[in-house]
């Protein structure tokens, strides 16, 4: 008796076709908190890094101002926090006038 070989799309005799589990990504990394950091640079002032905080991350002036001096003092600092998509869009208002960030999970 010779042995049979199961080419592709073969199937068992008297077996049922497998069935095929789909895998979904798990979204929870992306969904994970994560925080934006900001670095501090030599080219921008206090005013533009401000301003541009306002506008990536809708805090106010008061806040912005803490940010950009703690940024300023220790060289970098956290300046956003929550789900990985809102950190890409904070980041991206901030690097639109070359600020320089990182976003940590």
């Amino acid at each position: 008796m010779s042995p049979h070989v199961l080419e592709i799309g073969d199937s068992m005799p008297g077996a049922e076709a497998p069935v095929l589990e789909s895998i979904e990504e798990d979204s929870t990394k992306t969904q994970e908190p994560a925080k934006v950091i900001l670095f501090n640079d030599d080219i921008h002032t206090f005013d533009e890094v401000i301003g541009q905080l306002i506008k990536a991350t809708g805090c106010d002036s008061t806040r912005a101002e803490e940010l950009a001096w703690e940024v300023h003092t220790r060289g970098l600092a956290a300046v956003y926090e929550g789900p990985m998509d809102e950190c890409l869009r904070v980041s991206s208002v901030l690097e639109e006038i070359a600020l320089h960030t990182k976003i940590e999970v």
